[in-house]
C-alpha cells in the first residue's frame, strides 16, 4: 500500500483516468443537483441540436440529453458497485471455502461455479430477465447471479496457494479454527486480488447493464445510458447526438475502471 501513490504519479495516464473515475462518481452522486432538468420530463423542444439551452441536445419526446447522461451515470455506477459488490462477496465467500476446505466439498462447490461458468454470461441474463421481468432489482439479482463464478475460481486458485504457507500451517498447528484462519489469516493475505477484481468487475457490470437496456430490457422508470443508446438508434441520421454522448460517457467510464483497475493490481500484487 505504501507505493500506491507513486503508481499513478508515474503512470500519467493512470492517474488522468482515476481523476475521470473520481469526477463520474461525483456525478452520480450528485446528479439531482448537477442535471438542468428531469431527465424524462419531455417537451414541444424534440430533436433539437446542441446549443446553450440544451448543451447535448434533445431526444424525440424533447427530453434534455445532458440530464440523460448525468442520471444515466447514477444507474450505471449504482448498479456496476452494488452488483460487484454483492457478487463478490458470494464469489470470495464460495472460493476461500472450496480452496481451504479441499475433498467433496471444493468439487461440489466447483461443480455448482460451472453452472454458471458454462453458458455465456450475457446470454444468461437476458434469458432470466426477460423472464422475471427488467426493474432495477431485478436487473441488479440477476448480474449478481451471472458474475460471482468467475470471482469464485480466481479466489479458490489465490486460496489454494496461501494455505500451504508456513504461516498458515502454525496457526493450525496452534489449534486455531479454520473459520479464524480463513478470515484472519487467508483473506487479508487474497485482499489484494479481491479489490482488483472487484473494480474491474464495475466495468463488466457496467457494460452488461448497457447492453441489457439497449435491447429493451430495462427499468422505464430509471433513465440509463442503455436506453437512451436503444432509444438513439432510430434517430442516428437525424439526431445523432442521441446516441453519441452516452456511447462516449460509457466509452470514457470503461476505459477508466479498466486502467485504474490495472493500475491498482501493479500496486497491490506482491508478485509484480
Amino acid at each position: 500500500m505504501r507505493n500506491h501513490p507513486s503508481i499513478f504519479r508515474r503512470n500519467k495516464f493512470a492517474f488522468a483516468c482515476l481523476v475521470t473515475l473520481a469526477l463520474f462518481v461525483l456525478v452520480a452522486v450528485f446528479a439531482d443537483a448537477l442535471a438542468p432538468v428531469d431527465p424524462l420530463k419531455t417537451s414541444p423542444a424534440a430533436l433539437e441540436s446542441p446549443s446553450f439551452a440544451h448543451p447535448f441536445g434533445t431526444d424525440d419526446l424533447g427530453r434534455d440529453v445532458l440530464s440523460g447522461v448525468i442520471h444515466g451515470a447514477r444507474t450505471s455506477i449504482s448498479i456496476g458497485f452494488i452488483v460487484a459488490v454483492l457478487s463478490g462477496f458470494v464469489g470470495v465467500t464460495i472460493g476461500l471455502v472450496a480452496g481451504y476446505a479441499g475433498g467433496w466439498l471444493d468439487d461440489v462447490l466447483m461443480r455448482v461455479t460451472e453452472l454458471f461458468l458454462i453458458p455465456p454470461r450475457f446470454f444468461l441474463a437476458l434469458v432470466i430477465v426477460a423472464i422475471f421481468g427488467a426493474s432495477f432489482t431485478n436487473i441488479i439479482i440477476v448480474l449478481s447471479i451471472t458474475f460471482w463464478s468467475s470471482s469464485a475460481r480466481v479466489i479458490r486458485a489465490e486460496t489454494l496457494a496461501v494455505k500451504e504457507r508456513g504461516f498458515i500451517l502454525a496457526a493450525q498447528a496452534l489449534g486455531s479454527s479454520s473459520t479464524r484462519i480463513l478470515w484472519r489469516e487467508i483473506l487479508p493475505n487474497v485482499m489484494p486480488l479481491v479489490i482488483t477484481q472487484t473494480v474491474l468487475r464495475i466495468g463488466h457490470v457496467i457494460f452488461t447493464e448497457a447492453a441489457l437496456e439497449f435491447l429493451g430490457l430495462g427499468d422505464a422508470n430509471r433513465m440509463s445510458w442503455g436506453y437512451m443508446l436503444h432509444n438513439g438508434q432510430h434517430f442516428m441520421r437525424d439526431a445523432w447526438w442521441i446516441a453519441f454522448f452516452p456511447i462516449a460517457a460509457i466509452t470514457l467510464l470503461l476505459i477508466s475502471i479498466n486502467v485504474v483497475g490495472e493500475a491498482l493490481n501493479d500496486t497491490l500484487n506482491p508478485k509484480l
